[in-house]
């Protein structure tokens, strides 16, 4: 698991490479604001192989954030990361690793018959009901429980240093919000005896709709209640205090709603998700940095010119990493051509907080 001098040592080997305020922190640890995402690409062995390169390449060039999930890529995402930090120069203590559980995830490839490896593998055990499983998504506490056991043992660690659970909002297109606000209660109560344990170090809850829409919105959940809900779970659990620990979000130049829609509210009246996270002592990972690749080759003039980066794939980045209360930002890197790009983007200084404020008047 990451720990403090072993991240703080990464930080020293590789800081004077980068701009101020790109490492920054993390319970105690020193994280690059700009991480490793493992979401797209084919479930392909050539895939696998450029993933591999990519994610040695960026722990060896100044990245230490490292985020994939049971589901990606059929599994093969953690597989690979796992493989490249038993690769890396890199001792593993100086990596925050970061995974989530709360969807089916197939075994390496989509299988001839989904539904049938679904009762064999989570139904029949016991560890969901057909009912829990709504659009793939299952939060049941016996799913995720069993999910990061799996990232555990794919991934060839014992420790976890952040475990999201994934895109709970899912279960509102079955259930009522008051519902899933109590399932997510019990697997944070599992979550929070696993963090005990030693399985993981911290939880979070990572989100696609959820925490940067209105609250009338269907897909709504409420920051304040999350947090009210993991210290129940807390106490349920007999510990001290909550492991939860961290949000993941969508945050971009085209999707900046978590900065502007104010749907939580605060000690002084409604917040936007990231002012809430950053009161709350929430550390935010954001999720579509560069909006899937498409920042990179389109974005609005006044707002890159107000950005530094010589391409805009690293302005986007940069814009990024500029929202309050943002610890990293995580941006696919599939290819070792664009672990440089993307890494290069931390030689710049991101916005300060007045010119930040000014792309929104």
């Amino acid at each position: 698991m990451a720990t403090r001098e072993a991240t703080w040592d990464y930080r020293d080997r590789f800081g004077d490479r980068f701009a101020r305020t790109y490492f920054r922190g993390f319970a105690g640890n020193a994280v690059s604001s700009i991480g490793v995402g493992t979401y797209l690409g084919d479930a392909t062995d050539a895939a696998d192989d450029r993933y591999r390169e990519a994610v040695v390449e960026a722990l060896e060039s100044g990245v230490n954030v490292l985020d994939t999930a049971r589901n990606y890529r059929h599994g093969r995402s953690e597989r690979v990361v796992g493989e490249a930090i038993r690769e890396s120069e890199v001792d593993r203590e100086a990596v925050l690793l970061c995974s989530k559980g709360g969807f089916v995830a197939f075994d390496g490839e989509r299988p001839a018959d989904p539904a049938d490896y679904v009762r064999e593998r989570y139904v029949d055990p016991g560890l969901a009901e057909h009912d829990d499983i709504v659009t793939g998504n299952c939060i049941a506490p016996a799913f995720v429980s069993a999910q990061l056991d799996e990232s555990l043992a794919t991934l060839g660690v014992d420790t976890l240093d952040l475990y999201y659970v994934h895109n709970p909002e899912t279960q509102l297109e079955r259930f009522d919000r008051e519902t899933v606000y109590d399932r997510l209660e019990d697997t944070f109560t599992v979550l929070e005896k696993r963090a005990a344990a030693g399985a993981l170090r911290h939880y979070g809850v990572a989100s696609w709709e959820a925490f940067r829409v209105p609250e009338d919105h269907p897909k709504y959940l409420s920051l304040p209640e999350v947090v009210r809900r993991a210290r129940a779970a807390a106490r349920r659990a007999d510990n001290a205090a909550t492991h939860l620990r961290a949000v993941q979000l969508p945050f971009n130049v085209g999707m900046a709603d978590a900065f502007t829609v104010e749907s939580h509210v605060g000690a002084d009246g409604p917040q936007s998700a990231l002012w809430f996270a950053q009161d709350a002592g929430l550390n935010v990972f954001t999720s579509a940095s560069i909006l899937q690749g498409r920042l990179a080759s389109e974005m609005p003039p006044d707002v890159a010119d107000r950005l530094q980066g010589d391409t805009l794939a690293q302005k986007a980045i940069n814009f990024a990493r500029s929202g309050p209360g943002i610890t990293s930002s995580l941006v696919g890197m599939g290819r070792p051509e664009h672990v440089r790009e993307d890494v290069a983007a931390g030689t710049f200084e991101p916005l300060g907080a007045s010119a930040f404020d000014e792309v929104f008047e």
